[in-house]
């Protein structure tokens, strides 16, 4: 994939998120800003880089982690309160400004990119610009809106995340203060199990 460096250039934005969340495996809790490779909207499916990613607020953590595409086509939006106990959230800062590709306007059509690079279910498109835009310019991941909440996001890739951001301990899901108006606010209920 071939990209204009005048307008990547131009998309880029210095991104200094202050408490962004992070939805991770509760497993890896004790490294809330661990990174593995996976099949995610940016990731390389030739495993050149990893990624981290954060959104705005809990609800978009969660929808974009845990809730996903699970409930579409259904009227019963039920989760059962144990089922966040095998996932953490951790409060991410950037100490460093991120430069990151601001996509959530017309950039993809301004990169002459599919749109389904950010806002698909399929991964393809996302990727190989992810991976293109990671070999060929010095630029720290990606900024977008969520296809399930819209709002911020952003992709981090492992080179930036070292040098540039800081999260606090990370928390069981299901402690967080948040998490209920959060489950609320997509139309999820809570059942707790008794």
């Amino acid at each position: 994939m071939r990209l204009s460096r005048e307008i990547v250039e131009d998309l880029v934005v210095g991104f200094e998120p202050a408490s962004y969340l992070r939805v991770l495996d509760a497993a890896y809790k004790a490294t809330p800003l661990g990174m593995g490779y996976g099949n995610t909207r940016f990731s390389s499916p030739a495993k050149a880089f990893k990624l981290l990613y954060i959104g705005q607020d809990v609800a978009t953590g969660v929808a974009e982690t845990v809730v996903r595409d699970r409930f579409e086509g259904h009227a019963d939006r039920v989760l059962d309160l144990s089922e966040f106990d095998t996932w953490a959230i951790t409060c991410v800062t950037a100490h460093n400004p991120l430069l990151l590709v601001d996509l959530r306007k017309n950039g993809l059509l301004r990169l002459g990119v599919s749109t389904d690079a950010a806002r698909s279910k399929s991964h393809r498109e996302g990727q190989a610009l992810s991976e293109a835009m990671h070999a060929q310019f010095d630029v720290d991941g990606f900024l977008y809106v969520s296809r399930l909440t819209g709002e911020n996001c952003a992709a981090v890739y492992e080179r930036a995340v070292i040098n540039k951001l800081t999260a606090t301990p990370a928390i069981l899901l299901f402690q967080h203060p948040d998490l209920i108006a959060a489950l609320q606010s997509i139309s999820i209920v809570v059942r707790r199990e008794e």
